[in-house]
């Protein structure tokens, strides 16, 4: 029975030290850094939607810049912009 609690103390005081090292790992990285964003939303002409400039899909068309926020509305864009031609 000593034997028992004697291998539960030795477990639990291994557990103990695996978490004290696995915390101060944490500890030691440096933080993530997130890409600055400028905070400019633009709109998406197709959708109506606001993007992030940085993170929208950028077209020159007749030396006017447009934004979208995905590849479909910039195509369903492109595709209003020939038919009204």
């Amino acid at each position: 029975m000593i034997r028992l609690i004697y291998y539960a103390f030795l477990a639990y005081v291994i557990y103990l030290i695996y978490k004290f090292f696995q915390n101060l790992a944490k500890r030691t990285m440096p933080p993530r850094q997130t890409p600055r964003l400028s905070g400019m939303m633009v709109k998406d002409e197709a959708c109506n939607t606001y993007v992030p400039k940085e993170e929208a899909i950028r077209e020159v068309i007749g030396g006017k810049e447009y934004f979208f926020c995905s590849k479909e509305c910039r195509k369903k864009f492109l595709e209003q912009m020939k038919n009204s031609r």
